[in-house]
């Protein structure tokens, strides 16, 4: 797929952040080629018109000189995009970005792509940085109809792995957990191994918005009829909750949306 490149010049690349415990996101992309069809961050679509979402990235190009800033508290990368999507192979944004943040910063980094593990070398200068993975076990059909564009749920493991080996602290985000297609336990029995903690996400299906509520509906209506049935989902979400116990594993917590934008954590 051909994709509509938009270089702009940024005010500031730290964004005080609305995620509990997190102090600043970091965006030196906005816009996804990984153009997965539930992301949440389709909405920055009604601020930039540049056509759907996956169709265009938004490159920050003075996001290294921006990053020299030094901020007080931690820093999450990033929150409306990939910062490791197919672009940054060539442009090296976030490599760059990383090469001019303050090394104090505590980093957390969240990424589909095994091309974190080029920037081990920086990462290790960082005093304290974990880096994530998003694993949510969808293969063949699933993922075909998803999201066809991102790495394989194995090259995800893989990069788990191998971050672990270089003694990094690393986490599986389990998102997005969708009723009868995503199965937790298997990834936490291949992944426990080399993950310091995980962190589960259920699918918020109006923020996933209504063009994948019909594909869900119409591909997997098992799913969708679990996801708006009261009693079927809250049957589904204790279910999760004790099969996670059984592991006795380090967790975040559970994020569980429900009724709009409510969020519900345990």
């Amino acid at each position: 797929m051909e994709i509509n490149i938009i270089k702009t010049k940024a005010k500031s690349i730290y964004t005080k952040s609305k995620i509990p415990g997190v102090d600043y996101v970091i965006n030196q992309y906005a816009g996804c080629q990984f153009a997965c069809k539930y992301c949440y961050a389709k909405f920055i679509c009604r601020w930039k018109p540049y056509g759907e979402w996956g169709t265009w990235v938004e490159t920050k190009v003075n996001a290294p000189e921006l990053a020299r800033r030094r901020v007080e508290g931690s820093v999450v990368m990033s929150s409306i995009s990939d910062a490791y999507q197919p672009i940054e192979r060539e442009l090296k944004l976030t490599r760059k970005v990383l090469q001019y943040m303050d090394k104090r910063n505590e980093l957390s980094i969240l990424t589909k792509s095994p091309l974190v593990l080029r920037d081990i070398d920086l990462l290790k200068l960082f005093e304290k940085v974990e880096v994530g993975l998003t694993i949510n076990s969808f293969e063949g059909k699933e993922k075909a109809l998803i999201e066809p564009l991102t790495p394989s749920q194995k090259l995800r493991v893989d990069v788990l792995k191998e971050l672990h080996e270089e003694n990094m602290t690393t986490y599986a985000f389990i998102s997005p957990i969708i009723p009868h297609l995503t199965d937790v336990e298997a990834i936490v029995r291949e992944t426990k191994d080399f993950v310091d903690y995980y962190f589960f996400e259920v699918l918020n299906l109006r923020a996933a918005g209504g063009e994948f509520q019909r594909l869900l509906k119409e591909h997997f209506p098992e799913s969708y009829e679990t996801m708006v049935g009261e009693e079927k989902f809250w049957s589904f979400i204790k279910e999760l909750k004790d099969s996670i116990k059984r592991f006795n594993i380090k967790t975040e917590g559970i994020e569980v949306h429900k009724q709009g934008w409510k969020v519900v954590r345990v």
